[in-house]
């Protein structure tokens, strides 16, 4: 059974707690990074994947505007995925994500990012997948890293929600919510108010 234990860590700190330099300043540009251990030889594969979803200030509880995944892009170019795995292979990050917050239309108000895993033979948590970390990160400075020990039993997990003030200055806030969804019902759950 997927627990529903969460951290919720504010922008007020970044890169380990450490202070921002300017709370008018804002959040620009932010790199997720997704990383898992590959199956073991003869299983099904490890697939784990990054979901960001859009909301607009009208609805930013509602139903997402867009999603980013593997396998849709942001209409406007301002959310990409630059590499995606189907497996954990290789070196350093399998999956990142890239977010242009300061391109963004002044329609949208919050973004929300995600982790879903693909179900393919059986059913799979993050607990069964070794070594599992998000990193989310400014430039060179890190924001929020996680293993998704809080949400073992869970087959999907928020990680992180950006919102826009009135200001038009962005903020981020660490929030690891675990879900018992497929990577479809998790898009739909995932931007209900955390």
């Amino acid at each position: 059974m997927c627990g529903t234990s969460w951290r919720n860590r504010s922008a007020g700190s970044r890169g380990g707690g450490s202070p921002m330099s300017s709370v008018s300043k804002g959040i620009k540009k932010v790199e997720v990074g997704l990383k898992w251990d590959p199956s073991p030889a003869g299983s099904a594969p490890h697939d784990l994947d990054i979901i960001a979803a859009t909301y607009t200030s009208d609805a930013p509880y509602g139903d997402p505007v867009y999603l980013v995944h593997f396998d849709n892009r942001s209409p406007d170019g301002t959310i990409t995925l630059n590499r995606d795995s189907r497996t954990g292979q290789g070196f350093g990050y399998d999956e990142v994500m890239v977010l242009e917050l300061d391109r963004l239309a002044s329609t949208y108000a919050r973004v929300v990012v995600g982790v879903a895993i693909q179900q393919h033979d059986e059913q799979r948590v993050f607990g069964d997948i070794p070594n599992t970390t998000v990193r989310i990160r400014e430039g060179y400075t890190e924001l929020a890293q996680s293993d998704l020990a809080g949400v073992g039993g869970c087959t999907a997990s928020t990680v992180a929600e950006f919102t826009r003030d009135e200001a038009g200055v962005w903020s981020f806030r660490e929030v690891i919510r675990g879900f018992d969804a497929d990577p479809t019902e998790f898009a739909a759950l995932m931007g209900g108010e955390l």
